[in-house]
């Protein structure tokens, strides 16, 4: 989102560009026309230029917006059982293979319960393997 906003009374006079402590302004010109750019992570929020523009075409409130920005939405992995976030699916999907059996979709307390059960129980875990078959 942009925050610094010029609005229809500017001149193009450059007394933002010169008097701006940071350097978060440059104007840029080609043969027809000037452009104006401003540079946020440069920008001290001091508003030098608010105050010394002579046409108050700077609109210095959107710099002060104390608002959040949403910059992505993911797919979240919950735990079978309870329901529990774990992660985002994207995070399991870019991990090695050896290290995706770690981003299984159990959180702790259920991944220890299920080790727990394997254990005591370990011809659940192999299925039909151990049971032997009559002919």
């Amino acid at each position: 989102m942009t925050y610094f906003k010029v609005n229809e009374r500017c001149t193009g006079c450059l007394a933002c560009v010169q008097n701006c402590p940071a350097s978060a302004l440059k104007a840029t010109e080609d043969n027809t026309q000037r452009t104006l750019h401003h540079n946020m992570a440069r920008c001290a929020r001091c508003a030098t230029c608010w105050r010394v523009c002579p046409e108050d075409a700077i609109e210095f409130q959107h710099l002060l917006v104390n608002e959040w920005d949403e910059v992505v939405t993911l797919a979240l992995a919950r735990c079978m059982v309870c329901g529990e976030i774990l992660h985002t699916r994207h995070l399991a999907e870019t991990l090695d293979a050896d290290l995706r059996p770690m981003a299984e979709t159990l959180c702790p307390r259920h991944k220890i319960q299920q080790a727990a059960r394997l254990r005591a129980y370990p011809q659940k875990a192999h299925g039909a393997e151990g049971k032997k078959t009559e002919s």
